[in-house]
């Protein structure tokens, strides 16, 4: 599965001014509302309690909430890029400020965990992380996501 089936069009906030992680979690199930149509909520609690377990901060500024809802039909994502980084409980202790929130179906399995390695690989380059802070758009972060699709299909 590739980023850009992953979040479509309209699926990317470039420089979210929210400052907790809890706001973070609002805006980002608010923004999945109204690219799929999913209620926020729900998803908004099915987040939340995902992170009740232990936090998504995989570290180096990178968050990747998730949860399984039943209020999705497949894997699907939203990103943002904050104004300013928040604590999401890291690994390594810092705040995050690459937010890549994950949504699937409460029956996805290995398709769900599949999705997760892939974009915690991504996430994991230091280029990468740095070409989104530098990107000066949603639109530019949006091309920068479609563009890791390519990339990883060149180096397989």
């Amino acid at each position: 599965m590739s980023l850009s089936e992953l979040i479509p069009q309209g699926g990317v906030v470039a420089d979210l001014p929210a400052t907790s992680r809890k706001q973070v979690l609002h805006s980002m199930a608010d923004l999945a509302e109204r690219v799929y149509g999913t209620p926020a909520r729900p998803v908004l609690e099915a987040v939340m309690e995902r992170e009740r377990l232990g936090s998504t901060g995989i570290g180096d500024g990178v968050a990747i909430p998730h949860a399984r809802t039943s209020h999705v039909d497949r894997v699907c994502g939203v990103f943002a890029r904050l104004k300013h980084p928040v604590d999401f409980d890291s690994v390594d202790s810092r705040p995050a400020d690459l937010i890549f929130l994950l949504l699937a179906p409460e029956d996805a399995g290995a398709e769900h965990l599949k999705a997760l390695a892939k974009i915690s690989r991504l996430f994991r380059r230091q280029d990468f992380r740095q070409a989104l802070r530098a990107a000066p758009s949603a639109d530019a972060i949006q091309a920068l996501l479609h563009e890791s699709d390519a990339q990883s299909s060149n180096a397989a």
